[in-house]
C-alpha cells in the first residue's frame, strides 16, 4: 500500500528518547515550537493526503520500527495534516485515555536517526 503521509526526521529532541522508551512518541513538523523541540521527533513533511485521516488498523513506520494504530483521537487527522503533529502512545495500559490529538498503537517505536522516514499507510481492509 502507498503511504498517505510521509516525512523525513530532521532532529530528535534531547528528552525524546526517554519519552519513547516510556511508550510516548511526539512528532512535530518543522518549524517546531521551541518549547516542544526537546521532547519531539522533528520532521519535514514530504507528502500528506489532505483528505485522509488516520484510522485504526493503519500502519505507522518510523525508520525500522512499525506499529499498528488501535485508536485515533478526533483531532489527530487535522493535527497531522496542518502541523505535522501526532502523539503516539505505544502499548498503552488498559483504560488509557485517548486524547483528541493522539493515537494508541500496538508495538514499539525506536528512536530514529535524522534522515529516517516516517510513513503512515492504510491498513489491510
Amino acid at each position: 500500500m502507498r503511504p498517505y503521509f510521509r516525512s523525513e526526521v530532521t532532529s530528535v529532541g534531547s528528552d525524546a528518547t526517554d519519552l519513547i522508551n516510556g511508550g510516548v512518541t511526539i512528532f512535530f513538523a518543522e518549524p517546531c515550537p521551541t518549547e516542544l523541540m526537546e521532547v519531539s521527533i522533528v520532521h519535514r513533511t514530504i507528502q500528506v493526503d489532505p483528505q485522509r485521516d488516520p484510522y485504526p488498523g493503519d500502519v505507522l513506520r518510523v525508520g525500522e520500527s512499525e506499529v499498528v494504530l488501535t485508536a485515533v483521537g478526533a483531532a489527530a487527522g487535522d493535527n497531522l495534516r496542518n502541523l505535522g503533529h501526532l502523539v503516539v502512545y505505544c502499548n498503552p495500559n488498559a483504560g488509557q485515555v485517548l486524547l483528541p490529538g493522539a493515537v494508541l498503537a500496538a508495538g514499539e517505536i525506536g528512536t530514529p536517526s535524522p534522515g529516517a522516514l516516517v510513513e503512515i499507510t492504510p491498513g489491510v481492509s
